[in-house]
């Protein structure tokens, strides 16, 4: 049966990349911010370029969070990619500004402490072990980023009820979230619909979720 996507258009994003890349593993692919069609669709994905604050505007325009949050607590699929999985968390801090996010998961987004910034280019990734989204890819697949900012410190616990996400980590610098997997809620830092061959397997292993 083919799924029905929606790539979530709110402003940001590489919206045509994202499409075709899940086009390219299989999906019924729509690119909307009709709140209807995000919410009935089997999949949504939150795409996310820029500054933080930029995105949550955005995403608040067109009632984005209300969707993630609507289709999360129905247990139905929605993957955040870069600053579209930066958002899921409580809050970023840019430049000073403090703005508030999804809060789908406790964390902060912050710059990164390196070197050299964006980290922008490929890099490998240390995915967990049970992994879906990393799920036949070998240890030394490499990832395509581009970013200044990220998740230094995973805060979420396990607890009663629920098990403890799975959280793959990249570094630049300092170790930063790379992906996360939580359930009906997933995200990557890097760009899956820029990654090749790589990104289009975790594409058709997330689709597998959905």
């Amino acid at each position: 049966m083919v799924k029905k996507i929606v790539v979530l258009d709110y402003g940001s994003g590489n919206l045509r990349s994202a499409e075709r890349a899940l086009a390219r593993v299989g999906a019924d692919v729509t690119v909307t911010a009709d709140y209807d069609t995000a919410m009935d669709a089997d999949g949504l994905v939150v795409p996310g370029v820029g500054a933080f604050e930029a995105c949550m505007s955005g995403l608040k325009g067109v009632r984005g969070e209300r969707i993630v949050g609507r289709r999360l607590s129905a247990g139905r699929p929605v993957l955040g990619i870069c600053v579209g999985m930066q958002i899921l968390f409580d809050r970023g801090v840019e430049h000073g500004t403090e703005t508030e996010g999804c809060g789908e998961w406790p964390g902060t987004v912050e710059r990164l402490d390196a070197p050299v910034l964006p980290h922008m280019g490929w890099n490998t990734v240390k995915a967990p072990a049970g992994s879906v989204l990393f799920d036949g890819l070998d240890a030394e697949t490499r990832f395509y980023f581009v970013h200044s900012y990220g998740v230094r410190e995973w805060e979420l616990q396990p607890g009663e009820g629920f098990a403890q996400p799975l959280v793959t980590w990249a570094e630049h610098g300092v170790p930063f979230v790379a992906a996360a997997e939580n359930g009906a809620l997933m995200g990557t830092q890097f760009h899956p619909e820029k990654s090749g061959d790589a990104g289009a397997a975790l594409l058709k292993n997330w689709l597998g979720t959905v």
